[in-house]
């Protein structure tokens, strides 16, 4: 299949329509990544799951699972809200995609929370992964038509503190991946894929002291996407596995003074589903078998295993919690997928309003479809909490 505007949108689409329907093609790509010795990237359904939704995190590398809470939490994680500053926040991001490649990719989403009291509160999150416009033809070129694949998750979860430092969280969630459903691919009928989801998060905050600077330190823990495999095929054998997803994240923060504030943040990311092996087995092992098996199933052993581990780094700074700057960097091995760029980006925040803006800067000559890659946020705060701010201990403490 091919397009008629783009063949560049069309290599990709086919591609992921093919990975989603075809075990052998599956199996063969594993083989090859295998005996390569170099690549042997981990293939999932749904990717778009681990696209970074907000301009906040995507600014400073793609961090947020430590990273102090706001409207977005839904989607790195859902512990942080207790500790929210306001009892309400509201978000939406609109991110263009791929726009190296074809100019009608993105991914919008919208994020909130309110707080129940002190202790609790509730979340709901919306992305929408829209996949541009397509026109199919045959293999003699004749039209077949039109159709527009898109994807979408729906998140509610609920947060509540265990003791006054830790708290934890849950997200239920429904997917919806629809590439090109009422079309055939090698007289294979393909339909939506559809499947649920969960995600169980952790949250420590507490105050501290660097010398005579005041602050605090955050430390966070996810598992997300857990859920069914999805298939696009009335075939039983031709289920994928979501991005479940393993992440550690912390972040220190130093309060200078009433005007400047500086944040350091580091996320750790590992995949829990199955490394490709030569065999192709891996795509039979159940939801469970993946997650735990998927600590130890490299076929490079344990320097494989570390190499799939994906680190993001960020840098927050903001001046009388009015204006900030952001930066990051994002590394992932050239053997797992080989994505690694800076980012950077700027926030305001006026009364209940707040603007933030990222930028992805390309660190390579050679160019790649997420080179410049905007992403623009906007949130609502509302209810300011009326408990002040803790303080950190004293240094006799």
């Amino acid at each position: 299949m091919k397009t008629n505007n783009s063949l560049q949108k069309v290599s990709c689409l086919s591609l992921i329509t093919l990975l989603c329907l075809s075990a052998e093609v599956k199996a063969q790509i594993g083989s090859a990544d295998s005996l390569d010795g170099r690549v042997n990237t981990i293939n999932t359904a749904v990717p778009f799951l681990r696209i970074a939704p907000d301009a906040r995190s995507a600014a400073m590398g793609d961090v947020g699972i430590g990273l102090s809470p706001d409207a977005n939490a839904v989607f790195w994680n859902t512990a942080k809200l207790p500790f929210a500053e306001n009892n309400l926040s509201l978000a939406v991001t609109y991110t263009p995609w791929l726009r190296e490649l074809v100019n009608d990719i993105y991914l919008a989403s919208l994020g909130g929370y309110y707080k129940v009291d002190e202790n609790q509160a509730l979340t709901l999150g919306l992305r929408y992964f829209s996949l541009g416009s397509i026109t199919f033809t045959s293999a003699t070129g004749t039209t077949i038509g039109d159709f527009n694949p898109q994807e979408f998750v729906f998140d509610a979860g609920y947060a509540r503190k265990l003791a006054e430092h830790f708290s934890v969280g849950l997200n239920l969630g429904f997917v919806y991946s629809n590439l090109a459903s009422g079309f055939s691919v090698n007289n294979i009928p393909i339909k939506a894929g559809k499947a649920v989801k969960s995600d169980i998060s952790f949250f420590y905050n507490h105050p501290a002291k660097f010398g005579k600077t005041r602050g605090y330190y955050n430390i966070g823990a996810t598992i997300a996407n857990i859920g069914n495999k999805i298939t696009y095929t009335e075939s039983a054998e031709n289920k994928d596995f979501q991005p479940t997803n393993l992440g550690l994240g912390s972040e220190v923060s130093f309060q200078f003074d009433d005007y400047n504030r500086l944040s350091l943040n580091l996320d750790l990311n590992k995949l829990l589903v199955p490394t490709p092996d030569s065999s192709g087995e891996y795509r039979n092992e159940s939801v469970v078998q993946g997650i735990f098996q998927s600590f130890g199933d490299a076929p490079g052993g344990f320097g494989e295993e570390a190499r799939e581990v994906m680190i993001s780094t960020g840098v927050e700074y903001w001046y009388k919690e009015l204006f900030s700057v952001r930066t990051g960097f994002f590394h992932e091995d050239k053997t797992k997928g080989a994505r690694q760029y800076l980012t950077a980006g700027l926030g305001v925040k006026y009364n209940v309003f707040g603007l933030n803006f990222s930028y992805l800067i390309p660190t390579s000559s050679q160019k790649t479809p997420l080179d410049n890659t905007l992403r623009f946020s906007l949130i609502f705060d509302f209810a300011n909490g009326d408990k002040e701010p803790e303080e950190a201990p004293d240094e006799s403490d």
